[in-house]
């Protein structure tokens, strides 16, 4: 993979609904366009978000994940719209930070990671963000949009 010219072959956005992640999305989509690289996008399902009822219940994770891949498809949709070539969906689950690092980078093969600065949900922001963390371990270059 050559990074002559700052480009990137596959680009891995994390989405969620947040204002920042879209502005991200729009940004990493825009980059797919004019280098003409692979779109990789991910969503994580938290099960921190989840009660203990929630958690138990299969027919509810299930119905959280079909909803979230449902949603990745408009993702998909926008994007292709837009004029990316090539687009790639990977949902994870757990903690963002962690997950899109340790499990969702190295299987996307991705070589840049664009994120939001904000997460919408979870006690989590309170302790840090979830970007300052991907920024901190991630094995390949960042790009955090505000």
């Amino acid at each position: 993979m050559s990074k002559q010219n700052n480009t990137f072959e596959r680009v891995l956005v994390g989405v969620d609904d947040s204002a920042d992640a879209q502005l991200a999305f729009r940004y990493a989509m825009h980059r797919c366009i004019k280098d003409n690289s692979t779109l990789i996008i991910t969503s994580i399902l938290e099960s921190g978000d989840m009660n203990v009822y929630q958690a138990l219940t299969r027919d509810y994770v299930h119905g959280e994940r079909k909803d979230l891949e449902e949603h990745m498809q408009e993702y998909r949709k926008v994007a292709l719209d837009a004029g990316v070539q090539k687009v790639e969906l990977m949902i994870g689950e757990g903690d963002p930070g962690e997950t899109i690092v340790k499990d969702i980078i190295p299987a996307a093969k991705a070589d840049l990671l664009v994120i939001g600065s904000l997460s919408k949900k979870g006690i989590r922001k309170y302790f840090g963000s979830q970007a300052a963390y991907m920024a901190k371990y991630s094995p390949i270059s960042i790009m955090i949009i505000r």
